[in-house]
């Protein structure tokens, strides 16, 4: 299956750059592609409790519509650990839509180390393969 990873460093601050990753992702997660939001930045508000709520550019769908079609379209959202963690966000602040969301702790090239969930993963098929895995209740 072919896979898409979009990213969104934006949050409230320019509602386009933070609506498109999503609107993108939705698309290939709609024609059946494995598809990922990172959120880094700004944009891992995104991922919390009625942050994205009120986002919408003019043109495009509210953000909040989008979001709740990448999760329902078996897509999946990703907060950057390295940028929740200055911003106090914490497992009790993620959205609630059906789906799942994962902090990353880290992300490297080579070699690839992820943290999904709590769980360290030393290889990039193994986190491809955790993340199909619920995260462990809150």
């Amino acid at each position: 299956m072919p896979r898409f990873m979009a990213q969104s460093t934006h949050g409230r601050e320019d509602p386009e750059r933070a609506t498109l990753p999503f609107i993108v992702a939705n698309v290939a997660a709609s024609a059946d592609q494995e598809a990922i939001v990172l959120l880094t930045i700004e944009g891992v508000w995104l991922a919390t409790n009625g942050y994205a709520d009120d986002i919408h550019h003019e043109g495009m769908p509210p953000l909040r519509e989008v979001l709740a079609s990448l999760l329902a379209n078996g897509g999946e959202i990703w907060a950057c650990g390295a940028c929740t963690k200055p911003r106090g966000i914490t497992d009790n602040d993620l959205i609630d839509y059906l789906g799942t969301v994962f902090f990353v702790t880290m992300l490297v090239i080579a070699p690839v180390t992820v943290i999904p969930g709590r769980r360290k993963l030393d290889r990039l098929e193994d986190a491809v393969a955790a993340r199909r895995e619920p995260v462990p209740p809150r």
